[in-house]
């Protein structure tokens, strides 16, 4: 990996230390590019002649997500964001009274205040299933609370907050298993490491395009795997992705951009191939083994600091690093840490309302390092926390 290289395509690392990956990451020069030229081009002949000019590139950004997921191109769908595509899958879906939906402990807010709406529309019944002792999913709770009822599992692969990485791969086994749809929460997860639909196992997957893949901010993607499609009606059509076809009749449309609408954000939709086909030369493998390096180094450097504590979970934990420091408010480590030009993010209780619940937490410091950042970056964090601690 040519850090050098990747660290000129992104030139706001010379003015600071940016550790918010896991909100938004920096994007590098040629997302940039794509999404400016694209603008300049719709301003200089319009917006429809730039999209019929750019249709060859604009169809190739179907091709990126399909290559990152290993996925076909006729199973994906690009949309606005996550929740959009997490909803659309969601919503399609034809739940009934009494119908079980099995989630876990750290799940989204997003997900579970639409699992709360379906309960009130249906009469559905959540279902979260324990941690084990490293704060995981508990797989061996999961196939025992498994029965006839269970319409659906859904889980957050790598959740907000707490470091966690859940063992999507093994739950997907389970899912397969026992003839259960399984939709998966791949927010946090894609760009800071490999993601293989088949491997996972999901028939679901929903992704967003500015947090470890660099995307632009408005950029999301949904992967309903093909045997599936046919068994889904959107809960929202229009005629791109339902066709008029005779007066009193539509025939939705046989791929996955049965979840689209007509109208989107051309140039943000090429800034998320640029940004894909990027983290794709990279090497999703060599990415990961960098965000685990200095993950690693600053949860061990935190770790060292008495009056802090490092609240992450999991075997195997993310380049999510979450913290506290005694006495002093996350939201004014943040601030602490922008005087100091290195940003940073805090999340409260209510992104995670089960896990924060069950551990007590309050409003915590999230750091997110990615593979430009340096280990002198983290180490700068480290030395701001040492010396915040002191201050108290």
């Amino acid at each position: 990996m040519d850090l050098k290289k990747i660290r000129a395509d992104t030139p706001a690392v010379a003015r600071r230390a940016y550790l918010h990956n896991a909100g938004a990451a920096l994007m590098p020069r040629p997302v940039v590019a794509a999404i400016k030229d694209h603008i300049d081009l719709e301003a200089e002949i319009g917006g429809y002649a730039a999209a019929g000019r750019e249709s060859a590139r604009c169809e190739a950004v179907y091709d990126s997500v399909a290559r990152l997921l290993n996925a076909a191109p006729e199973e994906i769908a690009l949309v606005e964001n996550a929740t959009v595509a997490w909803q659309m899958a969601f919503y399609s879906l034809d739940f009934a009274q009494g119908d079980r939906i099995l989630t876990a402990e750290a799940e989204y807010a997003a997900n579970y205040v639409a699992f709360l709406q379906m309960a009130k529309r249906k009469g559905v019944v959540i279902d979260v299933v324990p941690s084990d002792a490293t704060g995981e999913l508990d797989l061996e709770a999961l196939e025992r609370m498994i029965d006839a009822r269970v319409k659906l599992i859904a889980m957050t692969w790598v959740p907000t907050n707490g470091g966690l990485t859940n063992p999507a791969a093994a739950i997907g086994r389970i899912a397969r298993a026992h003839g259960i749809l399984y939709l998966l929460d791949a927010c946090q997860a894609l760009g800071q490491m490999p993601a293989d639909v088949e491997a996972l196992g999901c028939d679901m997957l929903s992704g967003t395009g500015r947090k470890f893949l660099r995307g632009p901010r408005g950029t999301g993607f949904l992967y309903v795997r093909k045997s599936l499609l046919g068994r889904l009606e959107p809960p929202m059509i229009d005629h791109y992705a339902a066709p008029w076809v005779a007066r009193d009749r539509y025939e939705l449309r046989p791929d996955a951009r049965r979840f689209e609408n007509w109208e989107n954000n051309y140039a943000a939709r090429l800034g998320l191939g640029a940004a894909i086909d990027y983290a794709l030369a990279l090497g999703l493998g060599e990415i990961e083994k960098r965000c685990q390096g200095l993950s690693a180094r600053l949860r061990a450097g935190l770790e060292a600091i008495d009056g802090l504590s490092v609240l992450d979970l999991g075997r195997s934990p993310s380049a999510i690093v979450s913290f506290t420091i005694d006495g002093i408010d996350a939201r004014e480590v943040v601030r602490k840490a922008a005087e100091a030009g290195i940003t940073i993010g805090a999340s409260d209780p209510a992104s995670t309302r089960i896990d924060a619940e069950n551990r007590r937490l309050s409003a915590i410091v999230r750091a997110s390092p990615h593979y430009y950042n340096t280990e002198q970056e983290v180490d700068r964090l480290v030395e701001l926390s040492m010396k915040l601690r002191k201050s108290v």
